[in-house]
């Protein structure tokens, strides 16, 4: 059970963990430093601490306090309850859910130890057949879809992204160096706790990083607003995947998309084309090529001249490129 501790005074120690929660330079040195996160609202809170993330303190606003009492009487973490004008002055914002909880960080995983991960079970109610639910049972097997993200550096993106990318049956999701921290308050936000739902790892090397996928089985597929390439919906997909996204505006770097094994779009309607828009933001063509991703089983067909034939993968991977797993 929680401690209630009624505080009054804005500039409380006790209250640090919570500070600034609008100033993003402020923030990632102080939650790098301790090893926490801050999750918004009783739903993204309850996520976190099912998904494993232990809470260190909550912050209550007065109003909210009768209404959380069963969220009190779960966690044992000292509770803060404050005056809205208080909790205003101390995050820099007008907490209107009430409720804040720093949560520990846990340890950062791996890619490789990502992608090695078993998939979850899949479970199915109302069958009372017993051959029917062992024939409808997925079984746990090896990751199978993954998004690969490059260099997207707005927390609320990032967080949309994860959300399609659990709701839509995507396996995980990998980080370049630069990409924006999921656990950031806007991100855990906007992806209304699915960061929690879904493994995720950040490469250690960009230059090199895609080798490691390739390593591991991953056919590359670089997500392009350019209509030459193959649309999503009709691409081999293979039996591992991965669907790289790059940043708004630039999109994808050079040497990712030559890294690729395939360029795939999503198909513009005519007349948008013809009205000058191109293409969707990255959080909607997460959406929509998650969708045709995640539940695409197709075997990849290999011809004489496709990007994976054995002469453009020893282009890819000759001395030039430097990279070797």
């Amino acid at each position: 059970m929680a401690t209630i501790v009624a505080v009054r005074d804005a500039d409380d120690p006790r209250l640090a963990d919570f500070l600034a929660l609008t100033d993003v330079r402020l923030r990632k040195s102080l939650e790098s430093a301790h090893g926490l996160f801050v999750a918004e609202g009783e739903k993204v809170i309850r996520r976190a601490v099912a998904a494993g993330y232990p809470p260190r303190s909550l912050l209550i606003s007065e109003r909210k306090l009768a209404s959380v009492t069963d969220l009190l009487d779960a966690y044992a973490a000292p509770a803060y309850v404050v005056p809205d004008e208080v909790a205003e002055h101390v995050t820099g914002f007008h907490v209107h859910r009430g409720v804040l909880a720093s949560m520990a960080r846990l340890p950062a995983r791996d890619v490789s130890d990502v992608l090695a991960d078993p998939r979850r079970v899949v479970v199915i109610e109302g069958i009372v057949d017993h051959a029917n639910v062992d024939g409808r049972m997925q079984r746990a097997g090896p990751v199978r879809r993954i998004v690969v993200l490059e260099d997207i550096v707005d927390h609320g993106n990032v967080g949309g992204i994860f959300r399609c990318a659990a709701a839509l049956g995507v396996d995980a999701v990998i980080l370049s160096p630069r990409c924006a921290d999921p656990l950031y308050r806007r991100a855990v936000k906007v992806s209304m706790g699915a960061v929690f739902a879904i493994p995720y790892a950040r490469m250690t090397d960009w230059y090199c990083g895609l080798a490691e996928l390739r390593e591991a089985g991953f056919r590359l597929l670089a997500l392009t607003p350019d209509q030459s390439a193959v649309p999503i919906d009709t691409v081999a997909m293979g039996e591992r995947a991965a669907l790289m996204l790059g940043t708004e505006g630039d999109g994808l770097s050079s040497r990712w998309r030559h890294e690729a094994d395939e360029a795939v779009c999503i198909p513009m309607a005519p007349g948008a084309m013809a009205a000058g828009v191109d293409s969707l933001n990255v959080v909607a063509a997460a959406a929509v090529a998650c969708y045709s991703f995640a539940g695409n089983g197709v075997p990849a067909v290999i011809a004489r001249d496709s990007p994976d034939s054995p002469d453009s993968r020893a282009s890819r991977d000759s001395p030039g490129s430097s990279c070797r797993m």
